[in-house]
């Protein structure tokens, strides 16, 4: 094994913690727990479950992609959560995470046209819960919110206005 390929993601999380380090903590191994938990223990765990599918089982174990997807999925999610402070924010990346792991399934597996029904339902709620709550926050973290919304508005307005006609 080559020291490059351990020394390099652990000089990226040094890096991603100092440039994200808010200056009331001081630096020492549990402040690095506390913040790259996710990427220690969670993302690991996920590309194992697909390395065991990949390398290992001869692509018969198709039902390990489904912990390995939400794993890795949730992983990201909570890393992201973690550096920037968005719990609130990001919850619906763990639906996502479900509907990811239920996509590979599919995709590697049989193809079971079913399956894409809750992958569908999961992905369309995570989405639309993500794009409320992330303008919601948007908006109501702006001083002059309505001043945005007002604009919004008129943009549209004019946008209406000056498109031309289709003539049937």
């Amino acid at each position: 094994m080559n020291v490059r390929t351990i020394l390099a993601p652990l000089l990226i999380l040094l890096g991603a913690y100092l440039l994200f380090e808010r200056g009331d903590t001081s630096f020492g191994p549990g402040s690095v727990f506390a913040y790259f938990w996710p990427t220690l223990f969670v993302i690991p765990l996920g590309l194992f479950f697909h390395w065991l599918y990949f390398f290992m089982t001869g692509r018969r174990g198709v039902g390990l992609l489904i912990p390995g997807g939400v794993l890795f999925t949730a992983g990201i999610v909570c890393q992201v959560s973690m550096l920037f402070d968005s719990w609130s924010y990001s919850w619906p990346g763990f639906l996502f995470a479900v509907a990811v792991g239920l996509f590979e399934f599919y995709w590697f597996g049989s193809r079971n046209k079913w399956l894409l029904i809750p992958i569908n339902i999961l992905t369309v709620l995570s989405l639309l819960f993500f794009a409320v709550f992330s303008v919601g926050s948007l908006l109501g973290s702006l001083a002059h919110g309505r001043t945005f919304l007002g604009a919004a508005v008129i943009l549209v307005g004019a946008f209406m206005l000056m498109r031309r006609k289709k003539q049937f």
